[in-house]
Formats: structure tokens, C-alpha cells, sequence
């Protein structure tokens, strides 16, 4: 038997090479169109604005995660929220004024973003939620006493459960009320009912002050308007190892003065000597801001930090971090307890530069969960306190 011509056995095995060639490149287009389909899948899954689109309209696409206990949870539920939440506002009240200035700017931002959202309904009966509209601070600065204050929010709550059914289905467990002013959180001890039913939105997030964290909300204090933009991808410019500069009002602020105020790398001061230009040149040149725990109140220290781009280092024991329920803190923030401000520089000293630079980019994902706008907007402040409220509209009583 004759054996096929080299030609004709390279002619034999073209049909083979050709099949597999051709078998190659479909493959590879299955696995080319599997891979975007995917990545079109995952990329859906996040909110829009995490899309953002550059001038050439290319897109510019951030899919970090990690500041969130888990993103997943965060993003169904408050998907759910914006969908459902209805709030009903009752009427009259005491009202915040228009400036929306201050240390208490975050309480008057919440009034006027509460009735520019989609979230209020004229009809209660389709309401998850009833706002009490009583401004402390406004009170307050009409010259109303701790007292007068007190009388007035009693008033205003016994109208509210003489006038309306709603209160009284639920003892308020469904009731909320918004103070960002000390004496507000005074003034409602001496109401029980608010105190041990209603959701009450509070700056002074304080375990010692009363407040009750699985049904209470802590409200970010923000001092506005900022003077100087926000900081955030600065780390070359940050020298200074820790900075702090306020009152010796607390404990453990009166230990950081004494122990720190000399010292070469930290930055620490009793008293605010520079003025608001040098301060805030501090907080741009400073790693670390320490954020020490005040003896009543919450300053907005830790919110300034944020906004400057400075890693805050909070110490305090009994404090309910705003947004704690959605944001890991850690993986932003250095949280440390009163006891270690004797340990604090060698503390600070042993974080490493690849820590640091973690903990400073997470911050600057972090920021517009702390701002306020007007009108709101998506996942910003008003938002996430919205948010805490939806996660808390079941009815709790005791």
C-alpha cells in the first residue's frame, strides 16, 4: 500500500488545524463576553453616583467597599427606605431658624431637609414614622430657660396625644424627636415617655447622658459653614504626628494637656491661640486629629477631622459614633479608650505608613456621608440619618 506524498498528508491535516484555529477563537469569545457580562452584573449592583463619568466620558468607576459592615446589606436596605419610608410632620411646632450656621447646624439642616425630601406624606395613616418638629435651639435662642424648654416639649406632647390617635397606638415608640443642642437632651429627661419610647436623634450621643443606642440615633454635630475646603489625598503634606486644640472640659482632655502639651511631634493645646486660620492649617498638616471625649456634650471635632482629611483618634468611653450601624469606624478611624492617652504617642508612633494611607483614603470615601446639602442628596447626611430612622421604624415599647 502506498503511503500519502508529504503534500497530501500536510493537505490531510489542514482540516484538523483549521477546526481547531476556528474552535480557539470561539472560546475565546465565550470567555471574552462571559467576563463583561459579569463585570456588567457586578458594576449594576452599585449606586450611580459610584459611577462617575470624567470630562472625555470615560467612565471613572470606584467599587472600595470596605468602609461599610457590609455594603450588600447597607445598599438593599436603603434602596428599600428611599422606595417606602413615609414620614408625617405635625404641624405647628417651633421651628429652626433659616440660618443654618453654627455648632448646631446639623439640627436646623434636618428641619429643612425633612420637608424637602420625598420622604413626608400629608397622610398619617400611610406614615411609618411621626416627626416631632420642636426646635431646642430655637427655643434657646429666644431666651427659654432649661425649664421653659422642658414645659414647652411636655405641652407640645400631650397636645400631640390629645389632638391625634397616633401617639397613643404605639406609647410613641414611633415618635421621633431632633435635638442637637445639650440642653435639648436635658430638657427631654424630663419628659419618660420621649425618654423611654420615642427615637431621639441626638448629638449627645453619650451612654451617660441617657441616650439608649439600640433605639436612639446619634446625629453627627457639624460646625458650618467649613472655612477651607476639604482635605483628602494630602498625605505628603501631613508632618505633624497628632494634633488637638480646645478646652480642658473632661477628664481625659485635662491628661492630654498635661501629658502631651510639651511634647516635639504631637501637637496639643488647652486653648485655641492660632485662631480659626491656624487651626485649620494644623488640621492640614496633621496625621492624626485627636478627638477626646467631652463632659457633657459632643463637640464637632470628629466631623471637622473628617472634612479635613485628618484620621480622627476618638477617646471617649461612652460614645455612640454617628452612623455606627452602617460604617466600620475602624477602617477610617483610630478608636482608642480614655485610659490610653498616657500611651497615645507610642500608639500613634506604631502605625505603619501603609496603615495610615488605608486609614486616610477610606476617610476621604467617607466625607459625604458627613455633609449636609440643601436640598439633600443622595447617601449624605440627612440620608444616613434617614436611614437609622427606617432601621428603627419598627415599633418598640417597654
Amino acid at each position: 500500500m502506498m503511503r500519502p506524498s508529504m503534500a497530501t498528508r500536510s493537505r490531510m491535516r489542514l482540516p484538523a488545524g483549521g477546526c481547531f484555529f476556528s474552535f480557539v477563537v470561539v472560546l475565546g469569545f465565550l470567555v471574552t463576553y462571559e467576563n463583561f457580562r459579569f463585570f456588567s452584573v457586578r458594576l449594576s449592583s452599585y449606586p450611580m453616583d459610584m459611577v462617575k463619568a470624567n470630562a472625555g466620558g470615560k467612565a471613572d468607576i470606584d467599587l472600595s467597599t470596605g468602609v461599610y459592615h457590609s455594603w450588600k446589606v447597607f445598599k438593599t436596605n436603603y434602596e428599600e427606605m428611599e422606595r417606602k419610608l413615609r414620614v408625617f410632620v405635625y404641624p405647628y411646632g417651633h421651628r429652626t431658624p433659616r440660618r443654618l450656621t453654627g455648632k448646631y447646624a446639623s439640627e436646623g439642616f434636618f428641619f429643612k431637609n425633612i420637608r424637602e425630601s420625598r420622604f413626608t406624606t400629608l397622610d398619617p395613616n400611610e406614615a411609618h414614622l411621626f416627626f416631632l418638629p420642636v426646635s431646642c435651639h430655637k427655643l434657646r435662642g429666644q431666651g427659654a430657660s432649661w425649664e421653659d424648654i422642658t414645659n414647652k416639649i411636655g405641652d407640645y406632647v400631650w397636645a400631640v396625644m390629645l389632638r391625634y390617635p397616633y401617639w397613643n397606638r404605639t406609647l410613641g415608640a414611633d415618635h421621633f424627636f431632633v435635638t442637637c443642642h445639650d440642653i435639648g437632651v436635658r430638657a427631654t429627661e424630663g419628659i419618660p415617655l420621649l425618654v423611654k419610647n420615642s427615637i431621639r436623634v441626638v448629638c449627645s450621643s453619650s451612654y451617660n447622658n441617657g441616650y439608649i443606642p439600640h433605639k436612639d440615633v446619634a446625629l453627627p454635630k457639624v460646625r458650618l459653614p467649613y472655612s477651607y475646603p476639604a482635605g483628602g489625598n494630602d498625605v505628603i503634606t501631613r508632618k505633624t504626628l497628632g494634633f488637638w486644640a480646645g478646652r480642658t472640659d473632661s477628664d481625659v482632655r485635662s491628661a492630654l494637656t498635661t501629658v502631651w502639651s510639651s511634647d516635639a511631634e504631637l501637637d496639643i493645646q488647652n486653648s485655641r491661640k492660632n485662631g480659626t486660620a491656624g487651626k485649620h492649617n494644623k488640621f492640614y498638616g496633621a496625621k492624626f486629629c485627636i478627638c477626646p471625649g467631652k463632659s457633657e456634650v459632643n463637640s464637632p471635632w470628629i466631623a471637622e477631622s473628617i472634612h479635613y482629611g485628618c484620621v480622627p483618634v476618638i477617646m471617649s468611653d461612652y460614645y455612640d459614633l454617628p452612623f455606627n450601624d452602617i460604617l466600620d469606624w475602624r477602617k477610617f478611624s483610630v478608636i482608642l479608650k480614655e485610659s490610653d492617652v498616657y500611651q497615645l504617642k507610642h500608639i500613634l508612633q506604631n502605625i505603619s505608613d501603609a496603615e495610615f494611607m488605608a486609614l486616610h483614603q477610606n476617610l476621604v470615601k467617607v466625607q459625604r456621608h458627613f455633609m449636609w446639602n440643601t436640598p439633600p442628596m443622595q447617601y449624605d447626611a440627612f440620608h444616613l440619618v434617614m436611614y437609622e430612622l427606617w432601621l428603627r421604624h419598627h415599633l418598640i415599647k417597654y
